[in-house]
């Protein structure tokens, strides 16, 4: 009965080590080799809450990801006002169009919002209300 019983954890390790070699095999093939180097510009696929502001600034390389440079990325500090805080007001320049947001009972005049130094791309939708 203990040979029986050896066998059978045997037989269940064996294909254990089938399965999980198996599993490997998968999550390999999706699997990049990230390498970055010194002062290579990159993006931390994470945004933290407010409450962790003063967290270290160490993460994992898995959270990184390569930064192409794009010309519509730059915004010149000269043009914005950088209060000493480090915050710095939004301005809007155009309202590009306009909607209706309809709820239940209740209508929300939108206005599509261009803010200085955004492109169109990143106009966003604001009550109109909010906007004067």
């Amino acid at each position: 009965m203990v040979s029986e019983t050896e066998d059978k954890v045997r037989l269940i390790r064996d294909r254990l080590k089938i399965a999980f070699d198996r599993h490997k095999s998968y999550v390999d093939l999706k699997r990049q080799e990230i390498e970055f180097s010194v002062e290579d510009l990159v993006f931390l696929k994470l945004e933290l809450p407010l409450e962790l502001d003063r967290i270290h600034d160490v993460f994992h390389v898995s959270m990184l990801r390569r930064y192409r440079s794009d010309l519509i990325h730059i915004a010149l500090v000269k043009e914005i006002e950088v209060r000493p805080d480090l915050t710095f007001k939004e301005e809007s320049v155009q309202i590009l169009d306009r909607n209706v947001k309809v709820l239940r009972r209740k209508f929300i005049p939108l206005v599509k919002v261009l803010w200085q130094n955004h492109s169109t791309e990143e106009a966003t939708w604001e009550p109109k209300d909010t906007m004067h």
